[in-house]
């Protein structure tokens, strides 16, 4: 309900008013004062987070369902979040980052790749291309990274070193080239079981490989898109292969890079984020919550002022 005060006695309103509001704050300022003994004497402590060190801050940040992580600012030595980043774990299709700049670095980009029935009798996912196809190489590349399709993994290999042996064999001499010392790889693809059993590797490798891989340009605008045309040179049919990576369309300063799953493996994510003039890159493993929220949290948490990294 609205009141209004003539202007005849606004005078003695005004007065009546402010007497009022006096005795309302003293009593306001007694009740706060009696609740904040009340809470003193009850023996619970108040938070003084301003004592806290920075590691007892973050700690909520730092999710235990999730295996191994590193969260640090791109290309420096700042380190924001860290958990068992030396633990070897099955990386999944993170596997396909290798795949991919052994690709990208071997100028041969416009090769018209045959696909054989090798490269096609692999598990899902996969683009679906069928023994005979000719694809680019360039787009093996982008299907590979973008619908992580172990298809074009396979097939990949199998062009560029003639079997799929002698591609893992690259694959390992490259990965040791880059400093990665707790990996070893199996297959173009990322499988962890049967034949394909042993293919590991840590966060701390996997932050060594994705910071060589982006800089590279091509691999940077491939590790952003969200859905990729691939045509076949001889039919032209086209095949249209959509991310897995849901952070691109979830959260607005996601640029990429790569998903993997498997049993094994657990829910796996090596993702890129720019906000002003940070540019973060984390690294998920193992990850048994909801990795797509738990990486904006993460970044969130790096982007927001204060936040003092690890040295």
């Amino acid at each position: 309900m609205i009141t209004y005060i003539s202007h005849g006695n606004s005078g003695s309103v005004r007065s009546r008013f402010g007497a009022f509001m006096n005795r309302k704050d003293r009593m306001f300022r007694k009740s706060v004062l009696f609740l904040f003994s009340m809470f003193l004497a009850s023996g619970i402590s108040m938070p003084v987070y301003a004592a806290l060190p920075v590691d007892s801050l973050l700690q909520p940040l730092q999710p235990p369902e999730i295996g191994s992580y590193i969260l640090k600012e791109t290309g420096s030595s700042k380190v924001f979040m860290v958990k068992d980043s030396e633990k070897t774990i099955q990386p999944a299709s993170l596997t396909k980052i290798l795949t991919s700049i052994i690709a990208l670095e071997s100028g041969q980009l416009d090769d018209e790749v045959v696909i054989t029935k090798e490269a096609t009798m692999v598990e899902p996912s996969k683009a679906g291309f069928k023994p005979g196809e000719r694809i680019l190489l360039r787009d093996l590349v982008k299907a590979a990274m973008v619908s992580s399709s172990n298809d074009a993994a396979f097939a990949i290999g199998i062009h560029l070193e003639g079997s799929v042996p002698r591609f893992v064999r690259k694959m390992n001499r490259k990965a040791r080239d880059i400093g990665m010392r707790h990996s070893v790889f199996t297959n173009p693809a990322g499988f962890d079981k049967r034949v394909y059993a042993g293919n590991v590797s840590t966060a701390e490798d996997l932050v060594k490989l994705t910071e060589y891989a982006i800089r590279n340009r091509k691999f940077n605008e491939i590790a952003s898109l969200e859905s990729v045309l691939v045509t076949e040179r001889s039919s032209n049919k086209i095949y249209l292969l959509k991310t897995h990576n849901k952070l691109l369309g979830k959260y607005p300063y996601a640029v990429g890079i790569k998903t993997g799953f498997t049993r094994s493996a657990g829910k796996c994510l090596i993702a890129r984020a720019k906000k002003e003039n940070k540019d973060m890159l984390l690294v998920l493993l193992d990850a048994k919550g909801d990795r797509w929220s738990i990486a904006e949290q993460m970044f969130e948490s790096a982007f927001t002022p204060p936040f003092q990294a690890y040295q």
